[in-house]
């Protein structure tokens, strides 16, 4: 690796100057992958120039192409970059944990005082900025995923898909991927990647940073060193796993470890994408929490550091406390959340040391690039889905299921629409489409407004 270019902090960082940089990153990490995104470039790129645009953004369309949350991914890779395994591990980990701590925090206080009217209010508030939010994510993505008719089609048929006939998320994730696969290699221009989220800011050359324009060829210890470091977090990943499955194998734990296993899979095109595979899974198949609960779990990860899919750590907190086995509730449940991340997380890991010796080859795959692309665009489908069903909830207090052959779908019941909900939700959508306020002053506005609902006696 090179050494002889200095970086704005003076000289090659070294692991301690680096983990308080990665510290600080996981700290501002609010606002979804686009602003972890955004952040991480302002510091790395702007700020320290320890890489510049072309090369963050080489490794952003690497992390793309892998399940899991690319921001999270993105952080453990350019740690990699810069120290190896032990750099990786540390930024990826970085990342993680105010999320993991804030959400457990949250989830006692839920568990213990969440039917108690404040806060009770809180969350009523949250529901509907959460709603105007995800809706924002269709929008948001859409208008970049969705570029020409072949994309809105695979857009369009994957929402009527799980919206009306509950194909699960994993078909669609991989039917889309197969369809951009023989696209692109047909060389159909329709199925052409465009690139990540992109960033924003001061163009850095790669020239004028730390790591040049160039790498180094990566050495062969550290080619085995990075196909080690996959196979323990391989091993980490799935032994408890299969452990829990060989030993209880009719408990939440195990249920858990196995559905989140599935899950880390599969998770391509974010976080929202994915959340619409766990309500329909978590809400729907196990009964570990209700829509609303989901809501507040999602409202939870929307106003903490770190990943969005910190979610599901809440969603396996829940789980676990409602079926303990022969554990203390809330111990089961603090379990039970932990098992989620772990098995959330540990494969991200594996993945990148896995795949980071050979990015450059993956990179310039263009049979790859289209399956992401073509994921990408279902994936407007399958986030549209999931508002529809956040409002659904939101906004009536009863919903009932239409079936008739392979088609099934939730229609609300008219007369138990909530004016109060639906009003909220109603000027959180002005706040964020009209006004266009930043999503911690939207969450923070709306829950201070629930509270405020309770102590009039209107919610």
């Amino acid at each position: 690796m090179k050494h002889e270019l200095p970086s704005r902090s003076g000289g090659y960082p070294g692991l301690a100057e680096a983990t308080r940089v990665w510290a600080r990153i996981a700290l501002l990490s609010f606002g979804g992958p686009a602003g972890q995104i955004a952040v991480m470039h302002r510091i790395l790129v702007e700020e320290k120039r320890w890489l510049g645009d072309g090369r963050f953004l080489h490794a952003l369309n690497f992390c793309m192409l892998l399940p899991g949350p690319e921001a999270q991914q993105l952080a453990t890779y350019i740690g990699w970059l810069l120290h190896r395994t032990r750099g990786g591990l540390i930024a990826g980990a970085l990342f993680v944990l105010p999320g993991l701590l804030a959400i457990m925090a949250l989830s006692i206080i839920y568990a213990l005082y969440g039917n108690a009217g404040p806060v009770a209010g809180l969350f009523f508030g949250l529901k509907a900025a959460v709603l105007a939010i995800v809706l924002q994510a269709v929008v948001r993505i859409g208008s970049r995923g969705l570029r020409n008719n072949v994309l809105r089609g695979l857009a369009a048929l994957s929402f009527i898909g799980i919206f009306a006939f509950g194909v699960p998320f994993p078909l669609i994730v991989l039917a889309a991927a197969a369809a951009g696969w023989l696209g692109a290699r047909a060389g159909l221009a329709a199925f052409r990647s465009s690139g990540g989220h992109g960033s924003a800011g001061t163009h850095v050359e790669d020239r004028d940073t730390l790591l040049g324009a160039e790498l180094d060829a990566i050495p062969a210890d550290a080619r085995r060193g990075a196909l080690r470091a996959g196979s323990v977090c391989l091993a980490l990943w799935l032994l408890p796993v299969a452990a829990l499955w060989l030993v209880a194998p009719q408990s939440v734990f195990a249920d858990i470890a196995i559905f989140f296993s599935q899950m880390a899979v599969v998770t391509f095109g974010g976080a929202y994408a994915v959340l619409a595979y766990v309500a329909q899974e978590a809400v729907g198949t196990y009964g570990w929490l209700g829509p609303g609960e989901m809501l507040d779990g999602l409202g939870m990860a929307e106003t903490t550091p770190g990943p969005l899919i910190m979610v599901t750590q809440f969603v396996g907190f829940l789980g676990a406390l409602r079926d303990p086995g022969s554990l203390p509730p809330l111990l089961a449940a603090v379990l039970g959340g932990l098992l989620t991340t772990w098995v959330t997380f540990a494969p991200c890991f594996a993945w990148i040391f896995l795949g980071a010796p050979w990015m450059e080859r993956l990179r310039s795959n263009h049979a790859l690039s289209g399956a992401l692309t073509a994921v990408s665009a279902s994936v407007v489908g399958v986030i549209l889905n999931l508002a529809l069903w956040f409002g659904l909830h939101v906004l009536f207090s009863e919903v009932r299921r239409l079936t008739a052959g392979p088609l099934s779908v939730e229609l609300p019941v008219p007369g138990s629409l909530d004016p109060v909900a639906a009003l909220l939700a109603l000027a959180a959508l002005v706040a964020v489409f009209r006004l266009r306020l930043g999503t911690m002053t939207v969450l923070a506005a709306a829950g201070g407004a629930g509270i405020v609902l309770h102590l009039l006696g209107l919610r």
